[in-house]
């Protein structure tokens, strides 16, 4: 469950940016509902539903009537010495009106703002960047114009030079099944980013009800789409030096209007890459499930792509240990419960330093599972946390 994921921005950034996109005033400088705002009332906007049909390859690109959404990937990856890394790259898009309020399209007006992220993590080294735009949902980047868009057909997702795009011909075939992410920032020294070539081993998966994902007891969610087969080749930039690297990639697609209740604080996200072949998503809600508890949903993905929804109770979710990071206490040794799935693991961060102190800041890395009983490695994934 995604993130990138920051509805809100801070209101001393985001007054600026409206003011200067001609959306007049910004939001209130309190905290929100829930997370970052995600728990607001989202009156006007469309609503993410159980039967809402998705569709291939419209749904690759934007939903500007939803509120919230977001394109985030992330990998596991290992240089030719076998040195591990991990990334992430997340496109996330926020619109400020509702539909029925939108200036009209010849106005000089903004109603799409964007925000991206990069994140590169090699032993104890974490870099960070982040970068903005903004964007009329009536220009939705055709011609590959704009600042900031997203495009189903050829597949297309960009904020400045931060691209993620088809590498597909056919404009009959499925642009989204083998993409080229490119995305640097800085000079020299403090070089960092990545060129990567991603190609799909598998097939796209519809988590929860046929892709929506509910996110409490009260029933509002999300649409929710992943691709965990991505093969992912190429370059990753670190410290100014350049590094061949390969491995695994998980790919997430999220939008919704009303993501979480006003009193859920935060969660904590699992993608797994099993050695056997299965991939698992977890994730928790802290509050908002049955009697004020944690809400808690999972998607068990077989080798050949096929999803088993994992309801509450079918999994468990336990810290076992803190680190302290950025002033915070945040849980990163847990104990990952799927009975179902005959699985009881040991998920551990190997390196705590992981936090993104971006905007609105959070925690995400790479983890190691391993069996409970015997210590076994049997994955690697990564771990987002919120709300700590």
């Amino acid at each position: 469950m995604r993130p990138f994921l920051r509805s809100r921005l801070a209101a001393l950034l985001l007054a600026p940016i409206l003011a200067l996109a001609g959306c007049g005033e910004a939001p209130p400088t309190g905290s929100g509902a829930g997370f970052a705002g995600l728990g607001e009332s989202a009156e006007g906007y469309a609503q993410a539903r159980p039967g809402t049909p998705l569709r291939f390859p419209e749904d690759h690109g934007a939903h500007p009537d939803y509120r919230i959404e977001w394109w985030y990937l992330t990998a596991n990856l290992e240089d030719q010495a076998g040195e591990p890394l991990g990334l992430q790259w997340t496109l996330f898009r926020q619109a400020l009106v509702p539909p029925q309020a939108r200036p009209a399209p010849e106005e000089w007006v903004a109603d799409q703002l964007w925000m991206a992220h990069l994140a590169v993590s090699r032993g104890e080294r974490h870099a960070v960047a982040e970068r903005f735009a903004r964007s009329h949902s009536a220009d939705p980047g055709e011609g590959n114009a704009g600042q900031a868009g997203a495009v189903a057909q050829p597949f297309r997702a960009w904020l400045d030079d931060w691209t993620l795009a088809t590498r597909v011909e056919d404009p009959d075939a499925d642009t989204f099944e083998r993409l080229t992410l490119t995305a640097f920032d800085g000079e020299g020294q403090e070089r960092v980013g990545y060129r990567l070539e991603l190609t799909a081993e598998g097939p796209l998966v519809l988590h929860g009800d046929a892709g929506f994902s509910q996110k409490s007891a009260d029933g509002q969610g999300s649409m929710y789409v992943s691709q965990p087969f991505w093969r992912v080749e190429g370059e990753v930039v670190l410290a100014g030096e350049t590094h061949a690297v390969s491995g695994q990639g998980w790919l997430d697609r999220e939008w919704s209007s009303q993501l979480l209740g006003p009193e859920q604080a935060g969660w904590d996200w699992f993608s797994l890459h099993l050695e056997d072949g299965h991939r698992l998503m977890a994730f928790q809600l802290r509050g908002g499930g049955e009697a004020g508890g944690d809400y808690r949903s999972g998607t068990w993905i077989t080798p050949a792509g096929e999803p088993r929804a994992l309801a509450p109770e079918e999994l468990a979710l336990t810290p076992l240990a803190t680190s302290s990071v950025a002033g915070r206490e945040v849980p990163t040794r847990w104990r990952l419960e799927v009975p179902a799935a005959g699985l009881d693991l040991i998920v551990e961060a190997p390196h705590a330093e992981r936090w993104m102190a971006t905007t609105v800041p959070y925690w995400e890395g790479e983890v190691v599972a391993r069996d409970h009983a015997t210590g076994a490695p049997l994955g690697l994934g990564y771990l987002e946390m919120t709300g700590y």
